[in-house]
């Protein structure tokens, strides 16, 4: 189907109560194990596509419009309906996690299906139900503050994505001037996000002690189904980043100054990369969509057939326009076996950046949908997998970027493959700060502020605000959404954008050999955990030094061979 034939009706919730509690019953009285796995199967089925198909919907055309009035109280009707489903899902999860077949289920490749219910026993119960409903309408004001500030540049109503274009002006003084109405913008709605953000950590930090955890962090961490390492392992990983990575970026950013001939290099000058100005994808919205065909029509049957099938259904919504949800994402539609892809086109770069990023997922979504066996094991992905997908993805498009920037295809290569090394301590910087406030909950917004600068000076310790005040306070935290919406999600993609780097490793070397791992890579995420996934792709771990010593030497040796072809 089509996603504008898509018709929207407010569920039966009723209805579907009683359906599921005819599949628990059903479940639990089982008599074998093949009993049991049909019965199974039909419950995730039943869940997908009379459930979470139409919440998905729902989701798409709240954030395409968030001033539209209908979808927002439709969204806000579920978030209080929704406890009416926890005794259903706790029954459930029991008769899963509690199974006579359990040892068979874990065997046939269910064991995090099954972890997956253990954490939801303790954590889906009627304690935190208005807390957590609380929480998304909290979320629900975050996505909406942002989405409908504007400010006036140069004659123009921006928002936040059109002012961000700007920055990329190769004029440096308006480069400066959309920096600092970009800033003043945030800054003109800090004190609503800031109060925003002390209702949730007050909220999260609440829902935690309730369902006796230690800490907020390890709730959340097992509520994302992180169970293979912990936050010991993750200052590791932090700290091999700050030894290897951020003494290179500090050097690229030497030579961006170099290349761009400035003097110093400001915050406004790094979204910059070349003195003539910002790379710019050739083609309107439409001629772009049919260039990432062409794309993904010469890179495997599997992609082909995937974008042929995003292309001819819609399942896209790209450019940006008044009152949309910033950032890009890619949700699925299960009913339909069908992704979408979200995100808010400027003009830039970053455009073409959606078209491989957000078309990883989508295509391993795809991908898994069309898994017989387990059409929804990827429910039980965790991110650092995911992204793994999504960021793999831009690197297997390199040799196609002559379709979107013509002559200046190696000077993209080059810029991306510098900024996926150089974000990786941004991704970090974000994590720190997301442990530090839940270590320090009662903090205020301005030791917040405090706390993001001194993480700055290690993480990111060549940035430069000039002049401003706002940013140079710490304001820069609050522009990221994660922190807001999805919390410490952040770090998944310095992990993943390690595995990514590998899998570029192995294409350099041998394309067969690298499309049949990643191609394995999307047809098993889900059923196992991280370790034993990234083990099976053959994707070394993130968390030993010398795996970040290795991937470093190769990204560095790397652009040195792209600088030549920019030369």
């Amino acid at each position: 189907m089509k996603f504008d034939e898509i018709k929207y009706e407010r569920l039966d919730l009723q209805a579907i109560k009683k359906r599921g509690i005819e599949l628990e019953k059903q479940l639990r009285n089982a008599k074998s194990y093949e009993e049991a796995k049909s019965i199974l199967k039909e419950i995730d089925t039943f869940m997908a596509d009379d459930f979470m198909t139409p919440m998905s919907y729902l989701h798409i055309k709240n954030t395409i419009d968030t001033s539209d009035k209908f979808y927002e109280d439709e969204v806000k009707y579920y978030n209080k309906k929704m406890p009416m489903f926890i005794g259903l899902m706790r029954k459930l999860n029991k008769d899963l996690v509690e199974s006579p077949f359990k040892e068979e289920f874990i065997k046939d490749g269910y064991s995090i299906k099954i972890k997956s219910a253990e954490v939801s026993l303790r954590q889906n119960k009627l304690s935190v139900a208005l807390l957590s409903m609380k929480e998304s309408d909290l979320k629900m004001q975050y996505s909406k503050t942002v989405a409908q500030a504007k400010t006036n540049f140069m004659g123009k109503e921006l928002n936040f994505y059109g002012l961000l274009k700007e920055m990329q002006n190769e004029d440096r003084e308006i480069r400066k001037q959309a920096l600092n109405a970009w800033s003043n913008l945030y800054e003109s709605i800090a004190d609503k996000l800031d109060e925003i953000y002390d209702k949730l950590i007050v909220n999260r930090c609440k829902q935690a002690k309730r369902l006796k955890y230690d800490s907020y962090v390890k709730q959340v961490y097992d509520a994302r189904g992180i169970f293979d390492y912990n936050r010991e392992d993750l200052k590791k990983f932090k700290d091999a980043i700050v030894k290897y990575v951020v003494p290179v970026c500090a050097k690229l950013n030497e030579e961006r100054r170099e290349r761009l001939g400035l003097d110093h290099l400001y915050f406004y000058d790094e979204s910059l990369f070349y003195k003539e100005g910002a790379l710019v994808p050739q083609g309107t919205t439409e001629e772009l969509i049919e260039k990432a065909y062409q794309m993904y029509s010469e890179l495997s049957p599997e992609t082909k057939e995937f974008f042929a099938f995003m292309k001819e259904n819609n399942y896209f919504d790209l450019e940006t326009k008044p009152n949309k949800r910033g950032g890009g994402y890619c949700t699925s539609l299960p009913k339909y076996k069908a992704p979408f892809i979200f995100s808010n086109f400027n003009g830039t770069s970053a455009d073409v950046d959606v078209l491989t990023h957000e078309a990883g997922h989508a295509f391993a979504a795809y991908t898994g949908f069309r898994n017989e066996e387990d059409p929804y094991a990827q429910d039980n992905m965790t991110m650092d997998v995911a992204e793994m997908h999504s960021m793999s993805m831009e690197h297997f498009a390199y040799p196609y970027m002559e379709k979107f920037f013509g002559d200046k295809a190696a000077k993209y290569r080059l810029m991306h493959l510098e900024d996926a090394l150089m974000t990786i301590p941004y991704l970090c910087a974000v994590d720190e700060f997301q442990g530090q406030v839940f270590e320090n909950p009662s903090c205020n917004s301005k030791e917040r502020r405090e706390m993001w600068h001194r993480i700055e000076e290690r993480f990111l310790p060549w940035r430069d605000y000039a002049d401003n005040k706002f940013l140079n306070e710490g304001g820069f935290w609050m522009q990221k959404q994660h922190i807001f919406l999805f919390p410490f999600y952040y770090i998944d993609y310095a992990i993943a954008q390690i595995g990514a780097f590998q899998f570029y490793k192995k294409e350099v070397n041998n394309h067969e050999e690298a499309w049949k791992d990643y191609y394995k890579l999307c047809q098993i995420a889900g059923k196992q955990g991280y370790f034993d996934t990234i083990k099976l792709v053959n994707v070394k771990s993130p968390f030993e030094e010398d795996t970040i010593k290795e991937i470093v030497d190769f990204v560095c040796e790397r652009i040195e061979v792209l600088k030549k072809d920019v030369e």
